[in-house]
């Protein structure tokens, strides 16, 4: 089965989260059998900026290491040359963080004849929060769309803009994010986030729910990201966080493995417009197997057990409660710490997606071959 998937960036994760979730897929496809290509953009801004960090060539050159069946084309629109790319393919994805004039070709190669399935993937609130934003994309020659969850499915099949519309959520990478045992005895951290401060969307969350809670507990905290305007450093300054920031996403489970818990605020969108969504790091903490506490969001599609895989906290004083009881009780860290992995290998791994998207392939007529049978190596809790 040749795959080919065009995407944003997938080795770099800067700012960029969709790369975790794609970069555990391509692995997994590949592992099978599949003869999968991916392609990027020359210019993507995810990896310019990976580059311009200090280090950025020995990180780049790292994370080649660890994802040694990842090896993406870089391209221009220019210079593609889209014949030759899809020649022989047999699933053609695009993900929704490409140019609308790229969209726009690959459909018109489906249109002339392309003898692929051609499927859209969304990961994203824009065809909620920004439907304008998303009516530029033209997926009239596509075959499907691949919806974060379900409450993006039904958008694209209640507005029109697909015919067939699968909820394919994102999950993890477990042969990267699993316990860090040999770490333990390094632990030095309460708590540890690791997110990106980004706009309006998340600020006033993170004061309430992790700011606070850690300057009146006093904890020892350390923080990871990218995009902290000057203000938001003082903030976390004022609080005793310390600002480590960027941290590649491959070095995130040896980060948790020193640390007691960690928490997980939804951006504004998330929490509100799209109920039950968690982003990819709700996935890869449970992997890692630290305690986690939840900013509000409903889960609304089942995922997960609330209270048994993560505590939530209503509101900041909640949360304050929340990390003192883990703070004090090895007993609840652990209890936590187990479900949640359990839960991730039971069923949110990105095996369990591929499995997931080899069924879509086979409702569009798409023969998979010998993929969908082969069983994954044993990965325990």
């Amino acid at each position: 089965m040749r795959v080919v998937l065009f995407c944003h960036s997938l080795l770099s994760d800067w700012n960029h989260g969709h790369a975790h979730f794609l970069r555990g897929v391509v692995t997994e496809l590949s592992k099978r059998g599949a003869d999968i290509q991916v392609y990027e953009p020359e210019n993507a801004w995810s990896m310019e900026n990976l580059l311009a960090e200090r280090g950025g060539e020995e990180t780049l050159e790292a994370l080649r290491l660890v994802y040694r069946r990842v090896r993406p084309h870089r391209y221009t629109l220019e210079t593609l040359d889209l014949g030759a790319v899809l020649d022989g393919a047999d699933l053609v994805i695009v993900h929704e963080w490409n140019e609308p004039e790229l969209v726009y070709r690959v459909g018109q190669a489906r249109a002339r004849g392309g003898r692929f399935k051609l499927l859209f993937h969304d990961t994203h609130h824009r065809s909620v929060t920004a439907p304008g934003e998303m009516a530029r994309y033209d997926l009239s020659h596509y075959d499907g769309v691949l919806a974060v969850g379900d409450v993006i499915r039904r958008v694209y099949l209640e507005r029109g803009w697909a015919r067939h519309a699968w909820t394919w959520h994102e999950a993890a990478d477990v042969r990267v994010f699993r316990p860090e045992f040999a770490y333990e005895y390094e632990r030095d951290q309460d708590l540890v986030w690791v997110g990106n401060w980004g706009d309006e969307e998340h600020g006033a969350e993170l004061h309430e729910f992790l700011l606070g809670p850690v300057k009146r507990l006093g904890l020892k905290a350390r923080v990871h990201g990218v995009r902290y305007p000057q203000a938001a450093r003082t903030a976390l300054a004022e609080a005793g966080i310390s600002y480590g920031g960027w941290l590649p996403n491959h070095e995130v489970p040896r980060t948790f493995a020193r640390a007691l818990m960690t928490v997980h605020v939804p951006r504004r969108p998330y929490a509100s417009a799209l109920p039950g969504l968690p982003t990819p790091r709700t996935f890869e903490a449970l992997a890692c197997g630290i305690p986690l506490v939840c900013a509000p969001w409903e889960d609304a599609e089942h995922l997960f057990t609330p209270g048994l895989d993560f505590l939530v906290a209503r509101d900041g004083e909640q949360m304050e409660r929340h990390l003192a009881a883990l703070r004090e009780d090895a007993d609840l860290r652990r209890a936590l710490a187990e479900h949640g992995r359990r839960t991730i290998l039971a069923r949110h791994t990105c095996a369990h997606r591929v499995e997931e998207l080899l069924g879509f392939c086979r409702e569009l007529g798409v023969e998979t071959g010998s993929l969908g049978s082969v069983v994954q190596e044993r990965v325990t809790a």
